[in-house]
């Protein structure tokens, strides 16, 4: 769930008590097509350090080399085609969403995205109906950050630290990945992300689960690039 790292890292520590081989190719997949397209649409990991990494980590996950293959085949087949939407929702518990998809067939997408919003008591809006709630921020994903150059980092642009997101200005993302990466910690991937401005509390763990498999839904779709889901929570988690 890209661009709310928090609850991305909850989603990593339950899906780590039932991980399944699928689950993780398809997290795999995932990471390798966002890293394509980190990479400007370059397909090829000897020159996109990007999806050098994202190809390894697939590798280790014991993903086949010809699904790697494939998948990067697949996608240079679509991408003279492709092209980009931003939709807005608000999903269940009237949590405002915003969704970035890419695709060749718009109407295809756009009925998949609507049907698991429905299905999750949910509906897709009108632009614009949702996306004023959000802001544009920078954020940098670390394999692992070192508390030790935490002023450097501030020095170098970083306004907040979520765990090993580091957040930025819009335009201050590339400074900050560089910076991070010459003090020796890897960037997994760098962007820009819509945050939400006031975060919707949910009220319980089970509301919480609920919300967390609406995204995972959603996500699973081959479409989906990222999800980003305007909730807080402060209990316990389940």
């Amino acid at each position: 769930m890209s661009g709310h790292s928090k609850w991305a890292n909850i989603k990593n520590r339950k899906g780590a008590q039932d991980k399944k081989r699928s689950e993780a190719f398809t997290r795999s997949a995932k990471n390798i097509l966002t890293a394509i397209r980190m990479g400007g649409g370059n397909s090829n990991p000897e020159t996109n350090s990007f999806l050098r990494t994202a190809v390894e980590k697939a590798h280790s996950a014991n993903m086949p080399k010809d699904n790697v293959e494939r998948l990067i085949k697949k996608f240079e087949e679509r991408k003279a085609n492709l092209v980009t939407l931003l939709l807005e929702g608000f999903g269940p518990f009237s949590v405002p969403m915003m969704i970035d998809a890419e695709t060749d067939n718009k109407n295809r997408t756009l009925g998949e995205i609507k049907l698991i919003f429905r299905n999750n008591g949910g509906n897709l809006g009108e632009s614009n109906s949702v996306a004023f709630l959000f802001e544009k921020v920078g954020e940098v994903e670390l394999e692992k950050f070192d508390p030790e150059k935490e002023l450097e980092l501030i020095d170098a642009g970083v306004e907040e630290i979520e765990e090993n997101n580091l957040i930025t200005k819009v335009d201050g993302v590339k400074a900050v990945a560089d910076k991070a990466a010459e003090l020796g910690m890897m960037v997994v991937k760098s962007g820009l992300i819509m945050r939400v401005k006031t975060p919707v509390e949910l009220k319980s763990a089970e509301e919480l689960d609920k919300m967390m498999d609406f995204i995972d839904e959603l996500e699973e779709s081959d479409d989906v690039v990222n999800v980003f889901a305007g909730f807080d929570y402060h209990g316990q988690e389940s």
